[in-house]
């Protein structure tokens, strides 16, 4: 069974429920239960409870239509951490799509040159895809991440150039404030992935040139 943190999980031998808020093994886990107290268990003595929808898992169910050019949004492609609803200790990484694209996308993990892919797929024009979890606390051993995303669309609208995101995240890029990031409904750290357009001042440059 592929158990993540955020999964909410019943114990298979006691009266016991509650959400995944640690890895702390390839066999064990720790599920923190409603009053708040993290129990270590073996991961083949829980059972997902089926039907428990992640609030951050939003997805634009609307079918798919051509935007008109002068409505087509070009830019609002994100990188958001947020914490868990459920608990505060757990930070998922979530792609989010504010853009009029479709994005094509990739979320990989490296690790003392061990790499791991975490997600592959597509992500909705304005829309979210939550792509990887992890504990807070372990932010300065968190892995390197590699987030590539390619942009497509049926509209007449030239593609984005690739979008590659590589770097580690460490808490002093955590130091800043959060904003409010309306599709999740809730207030979280975003990293903005698209390059601004440069803007260039003709009078500037026909200066630069007679000098």
């Amino acid at each position: 069974m592929d158990l993540k943190l955020g999964d909410f999980v019943r114990f298979v031998d006691e009266n016991i429920e509650g959400y995944i808020t640690r890895i702390i093994d390839k066999d064990t886990i720790g599920v923190t239960d409603s009053n708040d107290f993290e129990i270590p268990v073996l991961a083949s003595k829980v059972t997902l409870v089926h039907g428990d929808v992640h609030d951050n898992d939003i997805v634009n169910t609307k079918p798919a239509s051509v935007i008109p050019q002068a409505d087509f949004k070009k830019d609002g492609i994100y990188l958001a951490l947020v914490a868990d609803q459920h608990s505060a200790s757990v930070a998922h990484f979530n792609i989010i799509n504010e853009s009029s694209y479709q994005l094509l996308a990739t979320f990989t993990t490296e690790r003392q040159d061990a790499f791991k892919g975490e997600f592959a797929g597509t992500v909705a024009p304005n829309s979210t895809k939550r792509v990887y979890s992890a504990q807070l606390g372990d932010i300065q051993i968190w892995p390197k991440f590699r987030l590539e995303i390619l942009t497509s669309t049926t509209a007449n609208i030239e593609p984005k150039a690739p979008i590659t995101f590589y770097k580690s995240i460490k808490g002093k890029d955590l130091s800043v404030a959060k904003e409010e990031i309306s599709l999740l409904k809730q207030k979280g750290w975003v990293i903005k992935l698209e390059e601004p357009e440069a803007i260039i001042d003709a009078e500037k440059l026909k200066a630069s040139f007679f000098k």
